[in-house]
């Protein structure tokens, strides 16, 4: 009998009269949130305007979503198009599946349109939500804990995951957290990641570089404990080995980029700057009406009233 173990939820969904809440969803929802929000601090803290994190947000999230569904879907085709199974299922994202390199990549592209619209550097953009995209990575994890799937060989451990769902080809029992491996690990990717922007100023697209590096190694070892149906090549899983090809370059472009364009960016957003300039200018002007040393003219006499002007004429004759 196994005294201590992670339960899995009985069902990751509930609903809301006819309306479902999916728990699934719901990680999702958080995590952007989040990404947003710390995004949006790193921002402003780098000489950004409020608000130009989540604008441009409103591109990457679709996007993302996109790519991620689009990259689930090609590397999982059987579970769609052959034999037996239903083409529409690939739309349903809310039953899981969305792979975080297509979301990236994709993700990506709509934050550089978001970006070019509004002049913005896209390198300077990436550096500033990289941890927040981390945190989201952490966060959008336990949705796969609401749906019982992605985890790992079977064990004994304490923090074994008790699997209860026989649906899909499951079999119930305890299993790695793999899940819960991999939302600890992005955390600390995070953190990693906001400890080496201070410590080193990094700038230029290389705070995104090492978030994308760092998780890479992360989701190498956590991948290869998975047991869920994968395509293997020379013995490794597909995602083992975009992994490994992604960290090989998420580091050359740190390298390259740190010699030929060292240190961070002075500006990050062009009209943050320009608003800054011009209120600093109208503060200068104010201080400068006066010349150097020049005292405020002494206010001028108040006329005197006629009682007194008669008085006063009085006293002279």
């Amino acid at each position: 009998m196994e005294l201590a173990y992670i339960p899995s939820p009985s069902r990751g969904v509930l609903y809301l009269g006819p309306i479902p809440l999916r728990g699934y969803a719901f990680c999702i929802i958080i995590g952007v949130f989040i990404a947003v929000w710390l995004g949006n601090r790193r921002w402003i803290a780098r000489g950004g305007q409020s608000g130009t994190v989540a604008d441009i947000a409103v591109w990457a999230v679709p996007f993302g979503l996109v790519g991620g569904r689009l990259y689930h879907v090609i590397t999982d085709y059987e579970l769609y198009f052959s034999p037996g199974r239903d083409w529409v299922d690939a739309f349903k994202v809310w039953q899981g599946g969305l792979g975080i390199w297509g979301a990236i990549a994709l993700g990506a592209l709509g934050a550089w349109i978001g970006a070019r619209r509004r002049g913005i550097p896209m390198p300077a953009y990436a550096d500033a939500v990289a941890p927040g995209i981390a945190l989201a990575q952490a966060m959008g994890r336990w949705g796969n804990w609401f749906n019982q799937e992605l985890y790992g060989r079977e064990t004994h451990v304490p923090w074994a995951l008790h699997i209860t769902s026989s649906e899909g080809g499951r079999v119930p029992g305890y299993y790695h957290p793999t899940f819960l491996y991999e939302s600890l690990w992005c955390i600390g990717v995070a953190f990693l990641v906001m400890w080496a922007d201070r410590r080193f100023k990094l700038g230029h697209g290389r705070a995104f570089a090492l978030y994308v590096a760092a998780y890479c190694v992360g989701r190498g070892w956590i991948e290869y404990m998975r047991v869920d149906d994968a395509h293997h090549i020379l013995g490794l899983r597909l995602n083992d080995w975009t992994a490994l090809i992604v960290f090989l370059l998420a580091v050359t472009y740190m390298i390259v980029s740190a010699r030929l364009r060292p240190g961070r960016e002075e500006i990050v957003e062009p009209l943050a700057s320009e608003a800054s300039e011009a209120s600093g200018s109208s503060a200068e002007g104010a201080k400068t009406d006066a010349e150097p040393g020049e005292s405020a003219p002494e206010p001028a006499d108040e006329p005197e009233t006629a009682a007194e002007e008669t008085e006063s004429a009085t006293k002279k004759s």
